[in-house]
């Protein structure tokens, strides 16, 4: 029977870690800042970044939320950047994406300062990764070395398989597997016999953002499994495809008219020896890590 990797826990444990923290730096006079800029309304957005203001209200740091309108100009979102990098108060900076069409995103996520960019985007944090030397990384890889590290799998010497190259997840993900001294193949769409690239793997990262793209046949039995995606589902076809004969995903579908798969087929999870399921999986991890970025931006500001 494959170990479910629970991610709510983890992220729990990760949260109670940035609690403690933030408590020794208040006891030093220093409270973690953090400023989210949420432009226009999109529904999902609001709901991710309202959760990410209650954590920061729930951990003890300080958070800003700053909503331009959907009209809003590069031009303007610069100045609003340029503000927030001269801020004392504010250690992190996050922009949440997608940006309105109008605005220049590569511009804005450069203007953030590397040592505020929390997210981990800036092209100076990018190089720093890939070179080894202390970097704010993208939250979501960092929580799947936190979820390997915490579940006890082993790192070191394993054969590890990313399936996808975004600068978000699919490289910084490989690299920070890299460090931890695993030997690390990036596939994509455009792989020659990917399944052949993915059976070798012991530890299989999926991050290609496309729903049940990894097939049973392209898991090694015994292999970890880490479902970065997050795909919500609509149609009775596409259930059927991923969730025929399972009543309690079922029932929750007819519901709410959708239910979420990831980059991984369930079936290939059930050759896997353990891996994260989706949702509960690498998902909360997102805004655990964001909170222990915020309070190391903080640190390292300071010399810490």
């Amino acid at each position: 029977m494959p170990k479910v990797l629970d991610g709510t826990a983890i992220a729990a444990a990760i949260k109670q870690e940035v609690a403690e923290e933030v408590r020794a730096l208040a006891a030093r006079g220093i409270r973690p800042g953090l400023a989210a800029v949420l432009v226009g309304h999109v529904p999902a957005s609001e709901i991710y970044v309202r959760s990410k203001v209650q954590t920061c209200a729930d951990l003890g740091l300080y958070s800003d939320l700053i909503t331009p309108p959907d009209t809003v100009t590069t031009e303007e979102m610069l100045d609003l950047v340029a503000a927030l990098n001269a801020r004392d108060d504010i250690d992190g900076i996050l922009i949440q994406l997608p940006l309105p069409k109008q605005v220049d995103t590569k511009a804005l996520l450069d203007a953030v300062l590397p040592a505020k960019d929390v997210d981990g985007f800036h092209p100076v944090n990018a190089g720093r990764l890939q070179a080894g030397r202390p970097a704010l990384a993208p939250c979501t890889p960092a929580g799947v070395i936190e979820i390997l590290k915490r579940s006890h799998i082993p790192i070191s010497g394993a054969h590890a398989v990313v399936v996808g190259r975004s600068d978000i997840v699919g490289k910084p993900a490989a690299m920070l597997l890299l460090h931890e001294n695993a030997t690390v193949t990036i596939c994509h769409s455009k792989t020659r016999d990917l399944g052949e690239v993915t059976r070798q793997a012991d530890i299989l990262v999926a991050a290609i953002g496309r729903p049940g793209f990894i097939a049973p046949e392209m898991v090694k039995p015994g292999a970890t499994v880490i479902d970065v995606g997050i795909n919500r589902i609509t149609t009775r076809e596409e259930f059927d495809r991923f969730f025929a004969g399972n009543e309690k995903r079922e029932a929750a579908f007819l519901k709410r008219g959708s239910t979420l798969v990831g980059d991984v087929h369930p079936k290939a999870f059930e050759l896997s020896g353990a891996y994260t399921p989706v949702p509960g999986g690498v998902g909360p991890l997102t805004i655990a890590m964001l909170m222990a970025s915020t309070v190391r931006a903080a640190k390292m500001r300071r010399g810490l």
